[in-house]
């Protein structure tokens, strides 16, 4: 066989003799003395030349020179080895597995989603055969995600249909219907309300005092409102009736009562939690006696990482802008004033503006100091577990902070109407942020980072208003000291001033003094220092000591002080909102001792539902709990 050289190669006038010639030199070893003569005409044999001769090498250079880029490109990707064919076959492999999963997609997720079911559904099932008290929890959310699933089902495949053949079509109807017989309505409303409060007060006149103690805050409120004739009255009727609502199902019927006092242990045991990381990080032995700053403040930390957490899997989300809607279509406040109430219920009061933070800046007064409002009438789940430390009834803390949140709507819209126009109208017109956080580990990082500056703002407010607070007892001890009364004070005021507030919140006559004294220090002082000497006053009752209270005043005083509406807070709230929007810092400061009147008469209020409700005799003969509930 010849070497196939083509006449081309060696002709010197051919137009790729450079080409050649440079190929030469470099494939000849010899050098270049060796190149100097030409190549005959024809070229060589290739039987003549040995195959280890220069020439031999440049004619395989040159099959090499002559393959095209395709033939090159299919030498580079032809595996060299057995390895590189294995991983070759392993990748084409790989590659069709991935696209027949992508080509059964949705049938993979039901399979998967189907065998989490049915390995969770024994799971579920095995628990509850072994104790069920114990398996409880599980079974209440387990209810819960069902139902959960059952609405969003049927909204996301036959809302529309749902909506335009009977909700809309009914909504329209009451709409018209509303229009000519709303007064016909509140008067059925009223009548209604008065056969109520007979039945509940029939054999208990003392309870008939709570029910004016209601109207009198009422009309207190109304006589110094900001603006008189532009109140609207839908969010007061409204914002009592939800707090009756929520009065009787909590306060008179077995199952609101068990809903609430699980929820309340659940709470506790929850909040528990946080005491690990104090441990650690304070001392097992010693972080107990900083009470505030090593065992409250962890708990705001370790409760905002739970938060954040929540808000990132979207809980809270849904949870807040469903009560939001319910308030903002029954009260028809605006969105961020429901919202921000919803929030109370849950976090505190500046957590709770978290929820809100894009729009404070375009807020008006009127929702400023609802907002506001909304932080002094109700607590935060931070600070639950040390007043249930206290033997404090959970279910009596947790219940307070819901009827609270409509009762702060309805006296802040009392106190403060609206007189200019909201951006934001409806609850549906405000997207809740998501989360940006790329898993929970992040997001619970976060929550706990962002909680460190709150909760030193906290102490350090707390400092100096309490430090405030002692120079001006100091002074008034002085002053008073000089008069022949050294036990002047702000409390000592307080007791004979909120006495009146007392009687008619329905606390029995004997225990005013005793319980307006616990008002002026949880207005003066905070609610921490008024629980603690509440559960002082319990533990008196129990073992038969005293001072006391009667088992009806600890209930009535447990709703009368569930708040954060003291001077102390004032500081607190002006340091974390005006942080969200330091250009709403001046209106902050403004409204800030009106917002802290109307969350102090939301809890009165609310002290008010609950002394309407409750009946001891009930309690004892039907669901007798309340001396575990305010012994423990």
């Amino acid at each position: 066989m010849n070497v196939g050289y083509s006449p081309v190669t060696y002709n010197p006038s051919c137009e790729h003799e450079d080409e050649f010639n440079k190929m030469q030199d470099f494939t000849n070893p010899a050098g270049p003395e060796d190149t100097k003569e030409p190549l005959p005409n024809g070229g060589p044999q290739a039987d003549d030349v040995p195959p280890s001769t220069p020439l031999n090498h440049t004619s395989i250079q040159m099959d090499d020179v002559d393959k095209s880029p395709d033939d090159e490109k299919k030498d580079l990707d032809e595996p060299d080895d057995f390895q590189a064919k294995c991983w070759k076959q392993i990748d084409n492999v790989t590659a069709d597995w991935i696209e027949l999963a992508k080509d059964n997609e949705a049938l993979l997720k039901r399979i998967f989603w189907g065998i989490l079911l049915v390995l969770y559904l024994a799971y579920l099932i095995h628990i509850s055969v072994r104790d069920v008290q114990e398996a409880s929890i599980m079974l209440v959310l387990t209810a819960l995600a069902v139902i959960v699933f059952v609405y969003v089902t049927i909204r996301d495949y036959h809302g529309d249909t749902i909506w335009a053949k009977f909700c809309k079509p009914s909504l329209n109807f009451v709409q018209i219907v509303w229009k000519y017989g709303k007064w016909i309505f509140f008067l059925i409303c009223l009548a209604g309300i008065a056969v109520g409060l007979y039945l509940l007060t029939k054999g208990n006149p003392e309870q008939l005092i709570s029910a004016g103690g209601l109207l009198v805050f009422i009309l207190f409120t109304y006589i110094f409102s900001k603006h008189p004739r532009h109140v609207k009255w839908r969010p007061v009727v409204w914002g009592l009736v939800l707090q009756f609502i929520l009065g009787i199902f909590i306060l008179r019927t077995d199952i609101g009562f068990n809903i609430f006092q699980w929820l309340g242990d659940v709470t506790r045991d929850f909040l528990d939690f946080s005491d690990a990381g104090a441990k650690f990080v304070f001392g097992a032995d010693t972080y107990t006696a900083h009470f505030f700053a090593f065992k409250v403040l962890p708990v705001v930390i370790y409760f905002s990482a739970v938060i954040s957490v929540f808000y990132h899997l979207g809980i809270m989300q849904i949870v807040i802008t469903k009560i939001a809607w319910l308030m903002q279509n029954t009260m028809k406040t605006t969105a961020s004033e429901s919202l921000n109430a919803a929030g109370n219920i849950f976090i505190g009061q500046t957590e709770a503006p978290l929820l809100i933070r894009p729009l404070i800046k375009d807020m008006t007064k009127s929702e400023l100091h609802a907002v506001m409002t909304g932080g002094f009438a109700t607590i935060a789940g931070s600070v639950l577990g040390a007043y249930i430390s206290f033997g404090i009834s959970p279910s009596h803390l947790l219940s307070a902070s819901v009827m609270s949140a409509p009762a702060a709507l309805a006296i802040s819209k009392l106190f403060y109407p609206e007189t200019k126009k909201s951006s934001t109208k409806t609850v549906d017109q405000i997207e809740l942020p998501k989360s940006e956080h790329r898993n929970i580990i992040e997001a619970a990082s976060y929550g706990a980072y962002t909680a460190v500056p709150l909760a030193l703002n906290i102490a350090g407010n707390l400092i100096a208003f309490l430090a405030l607070l002692a120079f001006l007892n100091g002074l008034l001890g002085y002053l008073g000291g000089l008069a022949g009364v050294p036990e002047l004070s702000f409390e000592w005021i307080c007791s004979y001033v909120f006495m009146p507030v007392a009687f008619l919140m329905g606390v029995d006559p004997q225990d005013c003094r005793e319980v307006a004294r616990l008002v002026g220090i949880k207005t003066f002082v905070n609610e921490f220092f008024a629980y603690e000497e509440l559960s002082t006053l319990i533990s008196n009752r129990v073992n038969g000591l005293e001072p006391s209270l009667s088992v009806r005043s600890e209930v009535v005083t447990t709703y009368a002080l569930c708040g954060f509406s003291n001077f102390g807070a004032v500081g607190v709230q002006l340091g974390g909102i005006s942080s969200l929007a330091p250009e709403k810092r001046q209106d902050l400061g403004e409204l800030a001792l009106r917002a802290l009147t109307a969350g102090c008469i939301a809890c009165f209020m609310t002290a008010c539902v609950a002394g309407v409700l409750y009946d001891e005799n009930a309690y004892d003969a039907g669901m007798g709990f309340m001396n575990n509930a305010t012994s423990s």
